[in-house]
């Protein structure tokens, strides 16, 4: 019974179900209330929100044991954002109050987290109606797509249950639909935090593919934008590897740009005007 009254939070991340950084967040929530893990079964980073028809759906119960607690995990047959509507509507009695999604190997900053499966298993936990996190931490760039266990989460998962409780607390917000938390690699419990907004500028540049013919097979890859001077102040890039501060970015569903429509409609009329006047002298 008393567990009906304690908070129910999903928790999922982009890793996959094996991914100490998904660990190392279930603990962090524990004390705030009843965790439920569902988690790809495989490696899904760089899925975005997306729903593909190849996913099997498939669901696995498994057990986990971390620091001595054994847990009872759902390893999900499809993506992130997949593994959110599978918690939703499959496996919890009634919905989340929470949904929590990292921590990733590796941050998500810029207009590129459209990418991340991060942020859009969190913007699917959004649209479902339920509060949402996402958080990652700054890694080397060799630590991503990794379960790398050089990396300390620890300090991510201080944050992840700090931002976790504020949500839980309050009430939302209009046009806040999730919170993306991005923690840098030298962060203590003791750095400040940082309300941004996305950079515009390219975080992960693309690099071309290395091959000597087009049938050869070759993806594009990414590297790290090193020039800093590239990140707007107040962005959450700038905040994150020039402040060296947690960089904490309230993000919306609603993509619409945020702009005075009807202006912008009078002024394209006004444009489309004088070629309709020369479509008419012809």
């Amino acid at each position: 019974m008393i567990e009906r009254h304690r908070p129910q939070i999903l928790l999922t991340n982009d890793d996959g179900i094996r991914s100490p950084g998904l660990w190392a967040a279930a603990e962090a929530l524990s004390a705030l209330g009843f965790v439920t893990v569902a988690a790809p079964r495989d490696q899904a980073s760089s899925t975005g929100r997306a729903m593909p028809n190849t996913s099997d759906g498939i669901l696995r119960e498994e057990e986990v044991r971390v620091n001595g607690q054994t847990w009872k995990v759902f390893a999900v047959g499809g993506t992130p954002a997949q593994a959110v509507q599978h918690g939703v509507l499959e496996l919890l009695e009634r919905p989340p109050d929470l949904v929590v999604a990292g921590i990733n190997y590796g941050e998500n900053v810029s207009t590129s987290v459209t990418i991340s499966g991060t942020v859009g298993a969190a913007m699917e936990g959004a649209a479902q109606g339920a509060r949402a996190l996402a958080v990652s931490l700054e890694t080397d760039r060799e630590h991503h797509l990794s379960h790398s266990e050089e990396v300390d989460f620890s300090v991510a998962a201080y944050f992840t249950a700090r931002f976790a409780q504020l949500l839980l607390a309050s009430e939302p917000v209009f046009d806040m639909d999730l919170l993306k938390v991005d923690v840098p690699s030298n962060a203590t419990r003791e750095t400040p935090w940082k309300l941004t907004r996305l950079t515009r500028a390219r975080y992960y540049r693309t690099t071309m593919p290395k091959r000597e013919s087009f049938e050869h097979p070759g993806a594009t890859s990414y590297e790290l934008e090193t020039d800093l001077s590239k990140f707007e102040p107040g962005s959450d890039a700038y905040v994150l590897r020039e402040e060296r501060l947690v960089s904490v970015t309230p993000l919306s569903l609603d993509l619409t740009s945020r702009l005075d429509l009807p202006q912008v409609e009078a002024a394209m009329k006004r444009s489309m005007q004088p070629q309709l006047a020369e479509k008419g002298e012809r």
